[in-house]
């Protein structure tokens, strides 16, 4: 996908990564985790600003940076950085909040077309796996490189 993002830094697993958010906050530096799960091949997708107190990543924390189609574009970015690497993996993904939630199903909804060519995506819904549909109000996501 061609989007206008940020320029990202990766572990050497790529497994972290973290950009900097540049709006009209100010610069804010975001981290991106891919946490392995208790589930074989699962790993989840944890997202927000880096405390400068822990060093930790918030995601409870509101930035209205005005950048947020940027920082989605990043995310995505280092869902395939990380996914071509592991191909193997599903990557799980809710919000920490029922908005976030939506403003993920959103993100996935806008770019679905490009984005399922590539992954095999999958939603719940009332504590159901299945094939992502749009429309539907998910409360969590997977998704995981198709295979070529």
């Amino acid at each position: 996908m061609k989007l206008d993002r940020y320029e990202l830094k990766a572990g050497d697993k790529l497994t972290t990564f973290e950009f900097l958010s540049e709006g009209t906050k100010g610069k804010v530096i975001k981290v991106i985790q891919f946490q392995e799960m208790n589930y074989t091949d699962l790993y989840n997708l944890a997202f927000g600003d880096k405390s400068l107190q822990t060093g930790e990543i918030d995601d409870k924390v509101v930035t209205d940076n005005g950048d947020s189609e940027k920082v989605l574009a990043t995310v995505v970015a280092a869902v395939y950085a990380f996914a071509d690497k592991y191909p193997e993996k599903w990557i799980y993904a809710t919000g920490s909040t029922s908005a976030r939630t939506r403003l993920y199903r959103m993100g996935i909804n806008k770019y679905f077309e490009m984005v399922s060519e590539d992954f095999e995506i999958m939603g719940v819904i009332e504590g159901e796996w299945e094939e992502y549909e749009k429309g539907k109000d998910y409360q969590a996501f997977a998704a995981r490189r198709k295979k070529t």
